[in-house]
């Protein structure tokens, strides 16, 4: 029995390489928060290899869950939902979550919550602090490059995104070029902080008054400034590489976010995704905004990666709505953010 009136979601999360299972008191505290990494599975292959990571989803996720409910001292019983990432991600990964969650619920008689996986990142950061509406959302990962707009709770409205390669993903391409080790954006992150932004790559700022982003550009100049040094036997600092293009991104996704801020009249800006655990972008953002009323707010890193605590975040706003997924739910790689809020 629960000692107290307050409400308990288990959630699991495994849209990529993660097999995460944590239980969140409240939507705000973190009871217990899981994680196995599979990065060393999929360092040698260079990214994640969508078969691997379904396998060893499978492999670890009762391990996860079990250590999830030991560190926390409850049971399943205890809990008043089961939420999960129905997507998006890989659906192979997704459906070792999903049908993990369903069986739970099923047997357990609890309701079932599906969570989209961006409004799992940028509930993360409801676990260190309560949201200002409206608020503004920088989301940036590897897949995802996203300005999302929020008048309310579970209502998100996308104002800019990415019309080519993410942000994470065009850290992730140079990085290989530039034949540093998976994964590759903290590694241009640490070089970064060595070097100066001496070679002068392209910023795509786009038309007057868009908040897209477009980073495919950017990626193509630094990979073929990179092939031209090498055919001339010119051999570039990777200091020097890593902190010009780096400063080429930040200054883009933080000039945007800022412009965005102010024509929004938003009171609060918060940044979520794995590329928001990037020092250079987490320092940038913080001098764009320190003149500022707006309140910027940063997550922790271990809550910047992929993880269960911020699905169970955003699955008790769903679960205060009444909102919750009946037995048909499967894994939806390609769910939408707003329709997921407007349900």
């Amino acid at each position: 029995m629960k000692k107290n009136q307050s409400k308990y979601i288990l959630a699991i999360e495994t849209s990529c390489d993660e097999t995460a299972v944590a239980i969140i008191e409240d939507g705000q505290k973190i009871i217990s928060n899981v994680v196995a990494s599979q990065i060393e599975s999929h360092k040698r292959f260079g990214g994640v290899v969508p078969e691997i990571a379904s396998r060893h989803h499978v492999e670890q996720i009762t391990l996860v869950l079990e250590e999830a409910l030991n560190q926390a001292k409850m049971s399943i019983d205890e809990m008043d939902a089961i939420a999960v990432t129905e997507g998006p991600g890989l659906v192979g990964a997704l459906l070792v979550g999903v049908n993990t969650a369903k069986a739970l619920a099923f047997a357990h008689q609890k309701p079932l919550i599906g969570v989209h996986h961006i409004a799992g990142h940028i509930y993360a950061n409801r676990l260190e602090e309560e949201f200002l509406f409206p608020l503004l959302a920088l989301v940036v990962s590897g897949g995802h490059t996203e300005l999302v707009l929020m008048r309310e709770h579970g209502q998100f409205e996308v104002i800019g995104e990415t019309r080519d390669d993410a942000a994470g993903e065009a850290y992730d391409k140079v990085a290989r070029t530039m034949g540093l080790p998976y994964p590759g954006g903290p590694e241009i992150d640490r070089l970064a902080q060595l070097g100066s932004d001496t070679l002068d790559f392209p910023r795509a700022w786009l038309e007057e008054d868009s908040f897209d982003f477009s980073f495919s550009g950017l990626k193509s100049a630094v990979i073929n400034t990179l092939h031209n040094a090498k055919q001339k036997g010119i051999e570039l600092k990777k200091e020097e590489v890593a902190a010009s293009f780096q400063a080429s991104v930040v200054e883009v996704l933080v000039e945007k976010t800022y412009r965005a801020a102010k024509q929004y009249q938003v009171k609060q800006v918060i940044i979520a995704g794995g590329v928001a655990a990037n020092t250079g972008l987490r320092h940038a953002l913080k001098d764009r905004f320190s003149k500022e009323t707006i309140k910027l707010s940063i997550p922790p890193l271990r809550l910047c990666t992929d993880n269960a605590a911020m699905i169970g975040a955003a699955g008790m706003i769903a679960y205060q709505k009444g909102i919750k997924t009946d037995w048909a739910m499967n894994a939806n790689p390609a769910l939408d953010l707003e329709a997921y809020g407007s349900r």
